[in-house]
C-alpha cells in the first residue's frame, strides 16, 4: 500500500509557498504523494481565499522529485477538455511522469457550476464527464483526433507533446459510495476514490463497505475485460502516529492507497495542524 495527503487549495493553502513547503515535507518523511483539491467558490459563506490548483502543484513539482501530485479531484464537465489535457500534460513533462488527475462531477454543484451560470443537473455533468474523459484519453494519444459527442467536439486534432505516462496520465475517478454508477465510471479508468461514511469527520471507512466497494469495483473491471490491467483503489481518513493494523485489513480489501485527509473543521485547511501529522510519517503495521 502507498499512502498520499490530501489538502484543500483554500485557507492556508490558497498560497504556493505554503504548498511546496508541505510538499517537500511529505516527500521527506515518506509519504508517497501529495494531492490538492480543485474548487473555485467553496462556500459562498464565509467567503474562503482559493488558489489555482495547477499554480499550487507546479509549486509543489518544482520542490520535489520523488512523490505523486495530483487533484482529488477536478470537476470535468466545468473545464475545457483541451485546456484541462494541456495543463496536466505540461506538469507531467515537468514531475517527468508523477502526476495523476483525480476527477468527478464536483460539490458543491450550485456553487460550483450554477454561480456562474452552468448547468447543475446530475445527468448532464455526467455525460459531459464522460465526454471530457474520452476527450483528454484521445488527445494524449498524440494521435489524430476527431470526436463528435452531445456536448463536446474535436475535429481533426493533434496535441504534441504527450505525457510522460503511457497511455495516459493515470484518471481516478471519485463518487459516493454506495452510488454505483461513479463507481462503474471509475472501473473503466485507472482507479476510485469512493468516499465512504465518516469521510467528513476522516474517520477510517467501515471495512464492510470497503470490502463490498473492492467486490463491485474487481466485477465492474472483469466485465469490462481489464481486470488484469493495474487500478489503484484509494480510501482516506485520519490515522494514528506509527502503528496501526487498519492498514493491512484495507490491503487484504484490495485497498491500494491511504489518503491522510483532515476532518471537515477548523482545522481542515490549517498548514500548521496537517504538517504536524506530515512530519510523524504515514502508518505503519509494526
Amino acid at each position: 500500500m502507498r499512502f498520499s495527503v490530501s489538502v484543500p487549495n483554500f485557507g492556508d493553502f490558497a498560497d504556493p509557498e505554503a504548498v511546496a513547503v508541505l510538499a517537500q515535507a511529505v516527500e521527506h518523511a515518506g509519504w508517497d504523494a501529495l494531492f490538492v483539491w480543485d474548487h473555485m467558490v467553496h462556500e459562498k459563506r464565509p467567503v474562503r481565499e482559493i488558489a489555482d490548483p495547477w499554480i499550487l502543484l507546479t509549486a509543489a513539482a518544482m520542490v520535489t522529485s520523488r512523490i505523486r501530485l495530483g487533484t482529488m479531484i477536478t470537476p470535468v464537465a466545468r473545464r475545457r477538455p483541451q485546456k484541462l489535457a494541456r495543463e496536466v500534460t505540461t506538469l507531467d513533462r515537468l514531475t517527468g511522469g508523477r502526476m495523476v488527475l483525480g476527477v468527478g462531477l464536483g460539490e458543491p454543484v450550485d456553487n460550483e457550476y450554477g454561480a456562474f451560470g452552468e448547468p447543475t443537473s446530475q445527468r448532464v455533468l455526467a455525460e459531459r464527464l464522460d465526454e471530457g474523459l474520452a476527450v483528454l484519453d484521445r488527445l494524449w494519444s498524440g494521435e489524430r483526433t476527431t470526436y463528435e459527442g452531445k456536448h463536446l467536439t474535436v475535429r481533426d486534432v493533434t496535441f504534441r507533446p504527450t505525457p510522460v505516462q503511457r497511455p495516459r496520465v493515470p484518471i481516478w475517478v471519485g463518487g459516493r459510495w454506495p452510488n454505483l454508477p461513479p463507481m462503474r465510471r471509475a472501473a473503466r479508468w485507472d482507479g476510485a476514490i469512493p468516499m465512504m461514511s465518516g469521510a467528513w469527520q476522516a474517520e477510517p471507512p467501515p471495512l464492510d463497505e470497503v470490502t463490498a466497494a473492492g467486490k463491485f469495483l474487481q466485477a465492474a473491471r472483469a466485465e469490462a475485460g481489464l481486470e488484469d490491467e493495474p487500478f489503484d483503489f484509494v480510501v482516506g481518513g485520519s490515522s494514528p502516529d506509527g502503528a496501526w493494523p487498519v492498514v493491512q485489513q484495507l490491503a487484504e480489501a484490495g485497498v491500494t492507497w491511504w489518503d491522510e485527509r483532515m476532518p471537515f473543521g477548523e482545522l481542515l485547511d490549517n498548514a500548521d495542524a496537517i504538517r504536524r501529522r506530515v512530519d510523524q510519517g504515514p502508518p505503519t503495521l509494526s
